[in-house]
């Protein structure tokens, strides 16, 4: 079984759509193995989105995510990592699929409910960020 890392964004807490998303996951045939609620910071997310930092846009990037909890998620099964991906559409809500969890919830590019990690080894770095796993 493939481990991915999810991260569940302060609007999916904001606009109370916790519950629908991990229910998602887990109609899907998803185990989360591990899980916390934790409040980030910049140091942490300049870690995090390493490759964001230079963008114009990364300090709201920062003002987002640090303005209440995310859940951080450790997610298992099948193909784990591309089949969440999918599951999460495509970080514009306007070009995600129909069904996805963007296409659905997100209200912009920046507010997109759920960060999902891109490779297995970006999984596996995510995993240790949050969990030192």
């Amino acid at each position: 079984m493939e481990q991915t890392y999810v991260m569940l964004k302060p609007d999916a807490f904001e606009r109370k759509l916790v519950g629908e998303v991990i229910a998602r996951i887990e109609k899907k045939g998803f185990v989360i193995t591990d899980c916390k609620m934790l409040n980030l910071n910049e140091q942490i997310l300049k870690e995090h989105y390493a490759h964001l930092t230079a963008k114009p846009f990364f300090k709201e990037i920062v003002d987002y995510i640090t303005r209440g909890p995310v859940l951080a998620m450790v997610v298992e099964g099948e193909n784990a990592v591309q089949n969440i991906r999918n599951m999460a559409g495509v970080t514009n809500p306007l070009e995600a699929a129909p069904g996805t969890i963007r296409a659905d919830f997100a209200t912009s590019k920046t507010e997109n409910i759920i960060h999902c990690s891109d490779s297995t080894e970006s999984a596996k770095i995510e995993i240790k960020r949050f969990f030192n796993k």
